[in-house]
């Protein structure tokens, strides 16, 4: 995700084909057969087809909002975001005045308003600039604490992890379970760059399968990216239906339930430095995955009714648009 306008390393197809080599990439799945029926039984209440927006608290051009502005395509409303403190691994968060709100009273009342209506509101830690650390039992426990501290403030339904200067795979597993044992119901999602998701033996695929009891949606970000591999082994470039589609099925053929894996995108050209792909492009791949049709070269062995619908960074780049992707995009989410 992102504060400014635009972030993150851009992966040519050499890196990529080098990470390869490196056995870094895997083109099928050792757990791929597996039942993950489950795997959603002790998860928060989400629609099972759910459109995630986040929700900018600064003003860097797109439109500023309050959170009762936000159209009803959202189902999930990441707040952007919470920010490190003096305490390794613990995090804070400040309503910036730039939103709007006059008090936070006022964006509590707003959170409670979607909640009756039915919307989840998380907290998201991280962003381009964040520089939370969890490594350590410590600052596991630290971060754990401040987040239920948050839910607990302003109403929060849950968090949402966007850390891009890395994961510590055990210790954060150990921080999220902290949350989830002190708040059953809570909404975890996560929204990891491309490269963090092309095995399952990297920290954030491993921080995303050692929650997946509880874990809600991996909201992968397509963009800012570069070229990456597929499941199939063959190099996609961004910005097409493929790379959406081939990249998902790493997520849905190495461990991760169908309804905990979304497509994450820009709301419109301004949103990303790259990546950007049309609302139409989107629900194609979402076709594509969920029912056969739609696809482009790459079409999975398989398909995923189940899963789960798609992001968007932001809330206020839509709404500078006109709100064109979610009207686009999130009735046809709910009508997978």
């Amino acid at each position: 995700m992102v504060r400014a306008q635009f972030t993150k390393r851009l992966l040519g197809a050499a890196a990529v084909v080098a990470i390869a080599a490196g056995g870094l990439i895997s083109a099928g799945s050792a757990n791929a057969s597996e039942d993950h029926s489950d795997a959603k039984q002790h998860a928060a209440a989400v629609p099972e087809h759910a459109v995630t927006g986040y929700w900018q608290n600064f003003n860097n051009g797109a439109t500023a909002q309050k959170l009762s502005d936000v159209p009803d395509d959202y189902d999930i409303i990441a707040v952007a975001f919470a920010d490190a403190t003096g305490s390794p691994g613990a995090v804070d968060f400040k309503l910036d005045p730039a939103t709007g709100y006059s008090d936070e009273q006022q964006f509590k009342d707003d959170i409670k308003a979607k909640q009756a209506a039915g919307k989840s509101v998380i907290i998201s830690v991280g962003g381009e600039k964040g520089t939370i650390s969890v490594s350590d039992d410590a600052s596991a426990d630290a971060f754990a604490s401040s987040i239920t501290g948050l839910m607990d403030k302003y109403g929060f339904n849950g968090v949402d992890i966007d850390l891009e200067n890395g994961v510590n795979s055990t210790y954060m597993t150990k921080a999220l379970k902290a949350v989830h044992d002190k708040k059953s119901d809570v909404v975890v999602t996560m929204a990891p760059q491309t490269i963090d998701m092309q095995s399952a033996s990297t920290e954030y695929f491993k921080t995303a399968l050692g929650i997946k009891d509880f874990l809600t949606v991996v909201n992968m970000q397509y963009y800012n990216s570069g070229s990456m591999l597929g499941c199939d082994g063959k190099v996609y470039s961004q910005g097409s239906v493929d790379f959406l589609t081939a990249l998902a099925c790493i997520q849905l053929e190495n461990g991760l339930d169908p309804s905990q894996v979304g497509i994450g995108v820009p709301a419109s050209t301004s949103g990303a430095g790259s990546g950007y792909v049309e609302p139409g492009v989107v629900n194609d791949a979402l076709d594509c995955l969920a029912k056969g049709t739609g696809c482009g070269s790459f079409k999975p062995s398989k398909t995923y009714p189940g899963i789960r619908g798609a992001m968007t960074w932001s809330t206020n780049w839509d709404a500078a648009a006109g709100n064109a992707w979610s009207k686009a995009v999130g009735p046809h989410v709910h009508g997978l």
